[in-house]
């Protein structure tokens, strides 16, 4: 069977925009000094699938294998697969593989609604009760919302795209990138003080500025793409980064870490409105404190040619 292509009309003229073609490999391998019985496991690995994503094929090796393994929507309508395990042993490893095809926007040009194209930004009243938890705020700061104010025009109104474009060319160029492996993020006014900070981080923090503007932002897990020679940030473990909605574009990807506003090189797990609803791995064990060596997590994103 063939593949999906998007046509793209322009005046005149017609385009074909064929898909890249990806393999996304994901290695979670917990270790111990020890045998320890493992509790449920809950693992976001498969892609989220669209209009711009078209899962082709997946597998997923476990082990040791688990005594039962489900599969569930989440909330966010996030595919969520539950292990369950019997037994003890001294590793556990999660082995998951997926080729997808991916539709890339390189420019993107979001037509919004004419309410929606300058700041302030009043959503209607039914897009307002339904985004009620993109726009609560998880760290109110001060600091944070005079950071946000900074990209506001001094003199009549704001260009929204104008605004949240400077906030995320602002992160990438004034902020250093780091790669954590500790669970967790930090408060949005701590990455502000320290300029600096994870892919995580840096999209709780431009989460926390937009919504003490009013705007409604979700939390996005995934992985990126990463070609040759190329100087994005992120490759090699998950990726993090955040969506805005504005009305007449929906749910736009913003990438903070790398300045990448579209789709361009990134590929949706798991959305929610706050990040530790959408962790990639999460479960329990039982043993003796001390035998816990670690968490290696290895990530690659390949173009299949």
């Amino acid at each position: 069977m063939g593949g999906y292509v998007t046509i793209e009309l322009i005046p005149g003229a017609s385009r074909v925009t064929e898909p890249q073609r990806l393999t996304v490999r994901h290695v979670s391998t917990y270790r111990y000094s020890e045998p320890v019985r493992f509790g449920e496991h809950r693992m976001m690995f498969r892609p989220r699938s669209g209009h711009d994503v078209r899962v082709v094929a997946t597998q997923l090796v476990i082990s040791p294998a688990p005594s039962r393994l489900h599969w569930l929507h989440d909330v966010f309508d996030n595919s969520v697969g539950v292990a369950a395990f019997s037994g003890e042993a001294p590793e556990l490893c999660f082995d998951s593989q997926v080729a997808l095809e991916h539709y890339e926007s390189p420019l993107p040009d979001y037509a919004l609604e004419r309410y929606a194209a300058t700041w302030p930004l009043a959503y209607t009243n039914e897009e307002a009760s339904d985004l009620v938890n993109a726009r609560s705020r998880q760290y109110p700061d001060a600091e944070v919302d005079l950071w946000a104010r900074r990209f506001l025009a001094t003199r009549g109104a704001t260009s929204t795209m104008t605004l949240l474009r400077a906030m995320t060319q602002e992160i990438k160029s004034g902020f250093r990138y780091v790669r954590r492996t500790e669970k967790g993020v930090y408060r949005p006014a701590d990455t502000l003080r320290h300029r600096s900070g994870s892919c995580r981080d840096f999209a709780v923090l431009m989460m926390d500025a937009v919504r003490s503007l009013g705007l409604a932002a979700r939390f996005v897990s995934g992985y990126i793409f990463v070609p040759d020679f190329d100087t994005t940030l992120g490759g090699g473990a998950t990726h993090a980064w955040l969506q805005i909605y504005l009305p007449g574009a929906g749910w736009v990807d913003f990438d903070p870490t790398n300045s990448i506003i579209g789709n361009r090189h990134l590929i949706r797990v798991a959305v929610a409105w706050n990040y530790y609803q959408a962790l990639p791995l999460w479960g329990t064990w039982h043993g003796a404190a001390h035998s816990f060596r670690g968490l290696q997590v290895d990530v690659s994103v390949t173009e299949d040619v």
